[in-house]
């Protein structure tokens, strides 16, 4: 199954449309994402991740509901053993 996973922007680099990216904390892990699909994004909105891509800004409730989801489904078992 393919999912897209919320995080929070933690920073953005870049000014480059196409090239923009920031770093997004998914619970404690944070990766670099590609921001070019959603250019109204900024530092702390929250955003759903798709191999690396952020493809729609959200909000901190919306965010919160997917992960609760994901906990219920076991899909965060990966990220909670990371920590």
């Amino acid at each position: 199954m393919c999912l897209a996973v919320p995080g929070k922007i933690e920073n953005i680099e870049g000014t480059d449309p196409v090239f923009r990216c920031g770093k997004v904390n998914f619970g404690g892990i944070i990766k670099q994402v590609n921001l070019a699909y959603v250019p109204e994004a900024k530092i702390g909105d929250y955003v759903l991740v798709h191999v690396g891509f952020a493809i729609s800004t959200i909000d901190e409730a919306e965010a919160q509901e997917v992960f609760e989801y994901l906990r219920q489904i076991g899909e965060l078992a990966e990220l909670e053993e990371k920590q």
